[in-house]
């Protein structure tokens, strides 16, 4: 009956009294051991243990916030090196392309020189290197 003349004066309905008797015990146990010390410890020691666990859920979120951000940085690297892979292909394709239609160019020129020639005949080689630049 110790319970009860301990905690009588508190405010509390008979069914929250009877879920609250088993940590009622605790708490008288606690306190007659060690009247004093033993609930500011026990306080002091949950405090401690709150603020060690927030500690560590806030250490836990920057590091994977550090990861996270990490993983992003190295995706856009990698995008970068595609995209420049990507260009030099393109660039590379684009001038063998150009050197293909001024080979093909200057076959034709030299085609199209051999025929003049062959047509106006030896005395015109003058003229169709005058008529030549203008096509």
């Amino acid at each position: 009956m110790t319970h009860m003349k301990k905690f009588q004066d508190i405010i509390m309905s008979k069914s929250m009294r009877g879920l609250c008797k088993e940590e009622d015990y605790t708490f008288l146990a606690m306190t007659e051991k060690n009247p004093e010390g033993a609930v500011e410890g026990a306080l002091e020691k949950d405090c401690r243990d709150r603020k060690e666990d927030r500690v560590r859920r806030r250490l836990e979120r920057e590091q994977l916030e550090k990861e996270r951000i990490r993983e992003i940085e190295e995706i856009k690297k990698e995008k970068e090196q595609q995209w420049r892979t990507h260009v030099e292909k393109l660039t590379s394709n684009q001038e063998k392309n150009l050197q293909e239609r001024l080979t093909r160019l200057r076959r034709f020129r030299e085609f199209q020189r051999k025929v003049l020639v062959g047509e106006s005949g030896m005395e015109g080689r003058l003229a169709v290197n005058q008529l030549l630049p203008r096509m």
